[in-house]
């Protein structure tokens, strides 16, 4: 099966309402990851169809279990899970986090090809890092252990 046609079939399990063109700009997204992850080594999965099931399906897995408002993705990483959720939900302010200079360079080029406009990268440490206004929910995918994520 082609990553394409894997996401589509994973969305339509998870049963993700996407924007139109959603699916296109995911897989954009997976392009410049690939190539990114050649220089910077964003990401130890370098399969496009796995990348599919363990980035992109499992970014969106927790779309319908947010709560309104604007969240904060952080230890963003390669920009998982706020970047599928972001182009999932275009309209929702997402700040994408993290003290990493090479992954900030990264995801500041994704929010600029993938036309995300209410995406922000921040890149510094998240106990530094103090959002004005605060933002309504915090993320994480693979940060820290959950007891230093909640300190």
């Amino acid at each position: 099966m082609t990553p394409a046609a894997l996401l589509a079939q994973g969305v339509a399990e998870l049963r993700v309402a996407l924007p139109a063109g959603a699916e296109a700009k995911m897989l954009a997204y997976l392009d410049l990851l690939l190539k990114w992850n050649k220089t910077y080594n964003l990401t130890a999965i370098r399969e496009p169809r796995k990348m599919v099931s363990h980035h992109l399906l499992d970014s969106l897995s927790v779309a319908g279990y947010l709560p309104d408002g604007s969240i904060a993705d952080v230890g963003s990483g390669a920009g998982l899970p706020g970047i599928p959720l972001a182009i999932a939900q275009p309209d929702r302010p997402i700040s994408l986090n993290d003290a990493n200079q090479k992954k900030a360079a990264f995801l500041r080029q994704a929010v600029i090809e993938l036309e995300l406009k209410k995406v922000s990268v921040v890149n510094q440490r998240v106990e530094e890092w103090r959002p004005e206004p605060l933002l309504d929910c915090v993320i994480s995918r693979a940060f820290s252990e959950l007891a230093d994520f909640l300190s």
